[in-house]
């Protein structure tokens, strides 16, 4: 409380310092025991808008054509869940910033960075990696797999499942394209090695079996 001012005019304090410590303890005590009566009696709104906001951590995944009920933290990406969580370590982790296209996966068909989307947002959607490209009941290689296998586009082939995955939507949604046009579509991935002529090369290939499928 202020009852007077200095002689310059400014105002001094009537409370002690030990006095205003003990006020802040006091209030602080009867703060920690009004919340704690407030959770006690279920919390009211303030519980549920909690509620609300708290992300559900376990999740049931549509990947390759399997229900899997994998525990995720909030700001998990999908490309950590499917390597540590599920084990499809197909799935690299390169430059983890949406860079080199290690991590590409189909989600709903489409090509995605794994390190850039988050697991909570793939729910209820379906998910391929490149283990599920074969064929589950004959074990026949998909007509990328094939084409690879035959062409042999890689050298060291880190980079051989991102590319895979975007060759698989490309193929899928474009019965027919020029190598211009494989060239753009797969141009979100980078070999480091620099092989891409081979792995065009492939991609060229994998349209022709997919074709005559």
């Amino acid at each position: 409380m202020i009852d007077e001012v200095d002689v310059n005019g400014l105002p001094t304090r009537s409370v002690s310092r030990r006095t205003f410590i003990k006020g802040v303890i006091a209030a602080g005590a009867t703060a920690s025991t009004a919340g704690t009566l407030f959770r006690a009696s279920g919390g009211g709104l303030f519980a549920a808008t909690a509620l609300q906001g708290t992300a559900e951590r376990l999740l049931t995944l549509n990947v390759n054509g399997q229900q899997r009920r994998v525990d995720v933290l909030p700001n998990e990406t999908l490309a950590m869940t499917l390597r540590y969580k599920l084990g499809l370590t197909g799935t690299k982790l390169g430059c983890d910033r949406a860079e080199c296209g290690a991590c590409t996966v189909l989600v709903d068909g489409v090509n995605h960075y794994g390190c850039s989307i988050l697991t909570h947002a793939v729910r209820g959607r379906s998910v391929t990696t490149v283990e599920g490209l074969q064929d589950p009941e004959t074990g026949a290689l998909s007509p990328v797999q094939q084409a690879v296998l035959e062409g042999g586009g890689f050298q060291c082939a880190f980079c051989a499942p991102g590319f895979l995955m975007s060759m698989t939507a490309l193929v899928t949604s474009t019965p027919s394209f020029t190598r211009d046009e494989a060239a753009s579509a797969l141009s979100g991935n980078l070999c480091r090695c620099g092989d891409y002529n081979k792995i065009l090369d492939c991609a060229m290939r994998a349209g022709e079996l997919a074709r005559s499928v």
